[in-house]
């Protein structure tokens, strides 16, 4: 699409450096959510893969691309899944990676990166403070620094998702997806914008962390303080600038909703879908729930990006609704 930074060809070419384990994930009209939701409603599965998000896209097309440089170290920030992904690509590729994140995030997530044979540093702070030593590193060691949403090959990697969706028949009035730095929200933006003009792209993020979303409103960068939320990895204050010149190519909305329901989401797509998932995966069903007459009689696909939860918070969050709550 003319305007941004993304490129539908070299969309394509990354599902060929690509794993074939990330791709072509589980795309299914999922009816049993459909009578609390009172749309037709079809979900994008990211969470069958080897780091149970959508991140490995990505991080396969940055791997590929520094390993065939000759390139042996990087380092990026991470709320848990990016540094997932980068560590599984990187160990295939023999790249040492090394892996900067609050020690506030979520322990399944620091555990796997551990697992995956990353370095992990800690930092007393959130996210944001975890991108500054990251880029502190990169600069000591002379590495590079893998920064997610504004390096284009995550972007494109996610942008692969789009192109799946895409190719479904019959089309998708519209297509909600998670608003957290942006690389999964302008990638299949791109392509749909691209090969399905007609689907309506609505971005989703949580209100205890607005930033971006507040960005493409006022059309400006608008950063916040801090960010309150359960939906961690979406949780941002900084929107990158050339991110928000793409999404206001590509975005037709961007929405906010309340952490109640997020909750409410999770729990539906347990109960009524069989499936767990991460605060971030379910913001696309939080917003059907908040705007029921908005979808009301439409196809609406939403892309279930991650499924890493703290097991004991996720039990509280999906415990059984109070009577009258759904």
């Amino acid at each position: 699409m003319q305007g941004t930074r993304l490129d539908t060809a070299r969309i394509r070419a990354a599902r060929r450096v690509i794993d074939p384990v990330f791709l072509d994930t589980p795309l299914y009209r999922c009816e049993a959510l459909e009578p609390g939701l009172g749309c037709a409603v079809s979900i994008k599965l990211e969470t069958a893969n080897p780091v149970r998000s959508f991140k490995g896209r990505g991080t396969e097309v940055v791997a590929s691309a520094l390993a065939a440089s000759g390139a042996r170290a990087v380092v990026c920030a991470s709320a848990g899944n990016l540094g997932q992904a980068l560590a599984w690509s990187g160990r295939g590729r023999g790249l040492d990676v090394t892996v900067v994140a609050s020690r506030f995030a979520t322990r399944a997530k620091l555990d796997r990166i551990r697992a995956l044979d990353a370095r992990l540093e800690l930092v007393d702070g959130d996210h944001e403070l975890a991108r500054e030593r990251a880029a502190a590193i990169a600069r000591h060691e002379g590495i590079r620094l893998v920064e997610d949403s504004l390096d284009i090959e995550t972007c494109e990697g996610a942008a692969t998702i789009g192109l799946e969706l895409a190719d479904a028949v019959p089309s998708f009035d519209a297509v909600l997806i998670a608003l957290g730095g942006g690389a999964l929200a302008t990638g299949v933006g791109h392509v749909l914008k691209a090969l399905a003009p007609r689907t309506e792209v609505i971005c989703v993020q949580p209100l205890g962390a607005p930033a971006l979303t507040l960005s493409w409103r006022e059309r400006r960068v608008i950063t916040t303080d801090s960010a309150d939320t359960i939906a961690d990895g979406v949780a941002g204050r900084r929107p990158i600038p050339a991110v928000l010149d793409d999404l206001l190519l590509l975005a037709d909305d961007a929405v906010l909703v309340q952490e109640t329901s997020i909750i409410a989401a999770m729990r539906l797509l347990l109960n009524d879908a069989g499936l767990v998932v991460e605060p971030s995966a379910a913001l696309g069903i939080a917003a059907i729930l908040e705007n029921r007459p908005r979808f009301a009689g439409r196809h609406v696909a939403t892309i279930v990006c991650g499924s890493n939860v703290d097991i004991p918070a996720y039990r509280r969050w999906t415990a059984p609704a109070p009577t009258g709550e759904r």
